[in-house]
């Protein structure tokens, strides 16, 4: 009887290989390792919001100290504390009890309105007093306001740099120009020129170096709120 060999292990293993696909690599000239292609990194989009004019005027400072006064007076319970304070000077105990809260609590919201600037401490030996600091509400929107830049001779008016960017209403006045009106916006004006408040009158300060200066609008806003009660 003829025996049928056994297939080895070395022969299976040639078999296995020759049957195994062949990996190809494409080689550059000369045998060196395949250059790797990158793609291309997409480079990202700078927003039109933040275009040159808007980052050289941006400050951080200020945004940060507008989203934190927002932050704090986002609660309701804090705004009923604002509410309470504007009406008259108070302790925290004071303000725990109306509210019908433990003083701790209303201490953990107390400290938030501090840290934004809203309300101010006064110590009177071991009395906290608290206190509307209504500054801070004034400013809340300075950071937001709209930025242009313009370049002047030296000598023009603010009253002059000030048309060139709006449409200005001016309005005699007892004898004097007032700004009344801006892009059709109407009120009455205030200017700031490098953070302090002008005595003159626009037409009248003249822009002898580079400054910045803010435009603000007066607003009506309630100073206090009278209830008044008549005996019959």
């Amino acid at each position: 009887m003829t025996k049928t060999a056994k297939p080895t292990e070395k022969s299976e293993k040639t078999k296995n290989k020759s049957a195994a696909p062949k990996e190809t690599k494409e080689v550059n000239k000369g045998g060196r390792k395949p250059i790797e292609k990158k793609e291309p990194v997409a480079q990202k989009e700078i927003p039109a919001e933040f275009d040159d004019e808007f980052l050289d005027h941006f400050d951080e400072d200020r945004i940060s100290e507008s989203t934190q006064i927002f932050s704090a007076i986002s609660s309701d319970m804090r705004q009923r504390m604002i509410q309470l304070i504007s009406e008259d000077s108070r302790h925290i105990s004071s303000i725990a009890r109306e509210l019908n809260i433990s003083v701790p609590v209303a201490a953990k919201h107390i400290k938030i309105l501090e840290d934004a600037g809203l309300i101010e401490r006064k110590i009177f030996g071991k009395t906290h007093v608290l206190s509307l600091k209504k500054n801070s509400f004034n400013t809340a929107f300075d950071a937001f306001a709209p930025v242009k830049k313009l370049e002047v001779e030296k000598g023009t008016t603010l009253m002059e740099a000030f048309k060139s960017v709006a449409i200005v209403e001016v309005k005699n006045i007892g004898g004097r120009n007032f700004i009344v009106a801006a892009d059709g916006e109407e009120g009455y004006f205030l200017y700031e020129v490098n953070g302090k408040l002008i005595d003159k009158r626009a037409e009248e300060f003249v822009l002898e170096e580079d400054a910045v200066v803010s435009w603000k609008r007066l607003e009506p806003v309630t100073k206090k709120k009278l209830v008044v009660s008549v005996k019959k």
